[in-house]
């Protein structure tokens, strides 16, 4: 662990790479990435990206030896994933791995591009960094972190509020202007400071929930902060190592620049699979807690602004036929559930292009469906994967 005067030393490193990072070289990048995103931005080239080292040792999900789910149900949902364009289908029940498909050129090892499933990392990064004693709640304002909002609206804003989207900074959403906020947040080479110094402030900090890349993208610029050490490095060696978890990449704004966190990490099938596995048993793996006591039930608590979202993940009580990323009854896409989910207590991990990971933990049952955007018609049904195999549960 780095003492005191090295996460201080790191700091004002950090200031000064905010304070000259603002260039004209920077600014042609920034240019340069605009035009490849507009042109297409399925295809966009996530570089540079920084390493994920995965832990020293893997250690494999165990498959069950025999089958605790019927066959039938298995196969219909291997169909489906496949008739909706995934890379790949994992479903784990009570310690064992039930199946693993993977689709095309997708193996296990293969990482695969996150989303949003990289805001569910970030909560579980900052639950750690508060396990470890660098962080002391998330209640703790950020500015304890992030010295340049002192004085400014955005110094009311709490580590929790970066997590549940109650940051009060700008909803997500799309424009071809160059210079739109939403722009610069996320293809800035110097992206963090950009958000920190000039993303706009909508609401005061607590008081409405609006889904946006932004807070979660200041969960890198916390984290080092509060521990000295890189993101990067950090999800490595606290979060992957312990689980025994494969690592990957992570876009980074710029080379040794800040890492995008809330969205741009690619990791296995199972690495996921791991984080998801790591909250249902509350926070321990193999025994050994990473989380604190009571942190994963926060994780699980709604907002009044949003009952469906928690600390990064979404909440599938109270039941909505269908469910957008924004505020409820905001305009924008919604998710289709075409029934509530057989478990109420069902939480999930779930980003763009219906990367999904649901938690039943009543049936201790995480079906994880990644790949592309699923066809229009039929349209993708968030409830089916994990209804489909509660169904198929054999008798104990």
């Amino acid at each position: 662990m780095k003492s005191l005067n090295a996460h201080k030393a790191f700091a004002a490193l950090a200031l000064l790479a905010i304070a000259t990072a603002a260039t004209p070289e920077n600014d042609a990048t920034y240019r340069a990435r605009f035009a490849a995103f507009m042109a297409n931005p399925a295809q966009f080239d996530y570089s540079p990206m920084e390493a994920v080292p995965g832990a020293p040792r893997l250690r494999p999900l165990v498959a069950a030896r025999t089958s605790g789910i019927t066959a039938a149900a298995l196969d219909e949902a291997a169909r489906y994933a496949e008739a909706n364009r995934s890379s790949a289908l994992l479903v784990w029940r009570d310690g064992r791995l039930e199946a693993a498909r993977y689709f095309g050129s997708t193996t296990r090892d293969t990482p695969l591009v996150a989303k949003s499933l990289a805001k569910p990392l970030t909560a579980i990064a900052i639950g750690r960094a508060i396990m470890l004693g660098r962080i002391k709640g998330l209640d703790q304002p950020i500015a304890d972190f992030i010295p340049e909002l002192a004085g400014t609206p955005k110094a009311a804003i709490r580590v929790r509020h970066l997590l549940d989207m109650r940051s009060g900074l700008l909803d997500q959403g799309y424009s071809p202007d160059p210079d739109h906020p939403w722009n610069r947040a996320y293809l800035d080479p110097d992206h963090g400071n950009y958000i920190v110094s000039s993303y706009p402030l909508t609401d005061p900090p607590g008081t409405r929930y609006a889904y946006a890349n932004a807070p979660s993208e200041l969960v890198a610029l916390v984290i080092e902060r509060a521990t000295g050490r890189r993101y990067s490095e950090f999800i490595s060696t606290e979060v992957l190592a312990p689980l025994g978890a494969a690592g990957g990449e992570v876009w980074i704004n710029r080379p040794q620049g800040l890492a995008h966190s809330g969205c741009c990490i690619t990791l296995p099938a199972e690495t996921w699979m791991k984080l998801a596995i790591l909250l249902l048993d509350d926070g321990k793996a193999d025994g050994t807690r990473l989380l604190p006591k009571g942190y994963v039930r926060a994780m699980r608590t709604g907002t009044p602004q949003n009952p469906n979202f928690g600390l990064g993940i979404w909440l599938g009580e109270p039941y909505r036929e269908r469910r957008g990323f924004g505020a409820p009854r905001t305009l924008g896409p919604q998710v289709l559930h075409s029934e509530p989910y057989l478990d109420p207590e069902t939480f999930l991990f779930d980003g763009n292009s219906n990367q999904t990971v649901h938690i039943s933990p009543r049936h201790r049952l995480i079906v994880l469906r990644m790949g592309e955007t699923p066809p229009k018609t039929p349209e993708w049904d968030n409830a089916k994967l994990p209804n489909l195999l509660i169904r198929g549960l054999k008798a104990r």
